[in-house]
């Protein structure tokens, strides 16, 4: 599933087409995604000019002078395609700006979402209303950390994917912040230190701002949208590398929590 570095890799690519354009054709060629398309997306996007791009946890925004935000979601499978040659059984949504340029959200399994939300209401949107802070934004700090962990004894890496405590967070990226921090994915969150959490909120920016230059990491169907692909994956520590060579000299480990993988190394890992 696309995380965070996708979703901002996305918006990065979509803004120098996107912003300041008028949207002159507006397609959905489906009823649904994950849900059902606003009944109203092509009446109120149709003539809207695009003011801003922007991101919301793993959510893509498109801002408009209408006052509308339109809030896509990539879901397992979801890219979009700048300029295709042609249009295939999986765009499900066609944009055209005054420029001609063409964007089409490709979603072969359509687990993807499309909504439309007033933009200075965007907090109370249902979806974003509970989240916690940006990784990446000022707001995540080692207190911060410490306050909303006080007391916890669930796994941290649990509660790293708490969407509530941090917005935006995946597996690959706590696996890999965590292995850089040091922390036991297994240790208790309210049992780690100030000075530890600390150098957690450090190692979470520094993996997310490398796989982001990096384009993100490319798993199963996820590409940019000029069709170039992630290569974060070749920087892993020890994301999808059990059983070689952590680079303290151990081995790195799988261990399965809610379903899902955890790689880590118990060395160098406390």
């Amino acid at each position: 599933m696309p995380e965070l570095p996708e979703v901002e890799t996305t918006v990065r690519g979509l803004r120098p087409v996107l912003e300041g354009q008028v949207l002159t054709w507006v397609e959905p060629r489906r009823a649904d995604l994950r849900f059902a398309f606003p009944p109203d997306l092509r009446q109120r996007l149709t003539g809207a000019r695009v003011t801003g791009l922007g991101r919301r946890a793993k959510y893509g925004l498109i801002d408009t002078d209408r006052g509308d935000t339109m809030i896509f979601h990539l879901g397992m499978s979801g890219r979009w395609r700048l300029d295709p040659e042609a249009i295939g059984t999986h765009d499900h949504l066609v944009l055209q700006t005054g420029e001609g340029r063409r964007l089409s959200l490709n979603d072969p399994r359509r687990f993807g979402s499309v909504d439309l939300a007033a933009s200075a209401a965007l907090a109370d949107y249902p979806a974003f209303k509970a989240l916690g802070p940006e990784p990446l934004g000022p707001e995540l700090t080692g207190r911060y950390l410490a306050a909303a962990l006080k007391g916890r004894s669930a796994p941290i890496k649990a509660l790293l994917l708490d969407q509530r405590i941090v917005a935006g967070l995946g597996n690959i990226y706590v696996c890999e912040a965590l292995h850089m921090a040091g922390i036991a994915p297994t240790r208790a969150g309210g049992r780690i230190s100030l000075k530890r959490l600390e150098l957690l909120v450090t190692a979470v920016r520094a993996v997310l701002e490398a796989a982001i230059e990096a384009g993100g990491s490319t798993l199963r169907d996820y590409a940019r949208p000029d069709g170039e692909l992630g290569y974060f994956a070749k920087q892993w520590r020890v994301y999808g590398r059990e059983g070689e060579v952590c680079g303290c000299g151990a081995t790195v480990r799988r261990r399965v929590d809610s379903g899902r993988s955890t790689f880590f190394c118990a060395s160098c890992q406390r």
